[in-house]
């Protein structure tokens, strides 16, 4: 077995000690949600600002995204590490013996970094998903074009993260995607005022 594969497999031991998928599942769900939805935010805020560059409109947008992943990244770590050290010391104190150097241990640092990786990217990537129109602005005649592909990206990732946790929650796909658009929408709406549209 070569080294690279050895590695795999100790991560994946990890992952299933450590419990990460279910937890991962979580982070990725909610910071995605919440990185589409400010993207529409973004969105609509420059639309109704008169904001008809498109490079201002993607700069401004990439920001955001990439604001959210440092702090999904650095406060799901910090979060983590805690909670995970308090759970050893628990588990030290029931068993009598240090345990800081045990699989449990390394598992332990291992799910903080993994989920912290989770919850940083899914936002960040998610809102640059949202964005692509104003990256491939060139091939749109209309920097509306733009606005409205990228409207329509953000409310086709929605219906796609309804349909993920449709699946995990063994629940009927079409509804739970439809309950993420309704909220896509309603953003979109309050946005708009928010921002000063009529």
């Amino acid at each position: 077995m070569t080294p690279g594969m050895a590695k795999l497999r100790e991560f994946a031991e990890y992952r299933r000690i450590a419990d990460i998928d279910e937890i991962g599942r979580r982070y990725l769900a909610m910071n995605a949600f919440d990185g589409i939805l400010t993207m529409i935010g973004v969105l609509m805020g420059s639309y109704v600002a008169g904001i008809r560059d498109p490079r201002v409109v993607f700069s401004t947008g990439l920001a955001t995204c990439f604001a959210m992943g440092v702090s999904g990244f650095w406060g799901a770590y910090l979060t983590e590490s805690a909670e995970r050290k308090h759970e050893m010391q628990e588990l030290e104190q029931a068993m009598l013996a240090d345990m800081s150097h045990s699989k449990q241990a390394r598992a332990s640092r291992f799910a903080a970094v993994a989920v912290s990786i989770i919850d940083g990217l899914s936002p960040l990537v998610a809102g640059v998903l949202v964005l692509l129109p104003f990256i491939l602005t060139g091939l749109f005649p209309d920097v509306m074009v733009s606005y409205a592909l990228s409207l329509g990206a953000a409310l086709v990732l929605l219906f796609g993260l309804g349909v993920f946790l449709a699946r995990v929650a063994n629940e009927q796909i079409i509804p739970a995607g439809i309950r993420m658009i309704v909220a896509g929408v309603v953003c979109v709406i309050l946005s708009f005022f928010l921002a000063g549209g009529h």
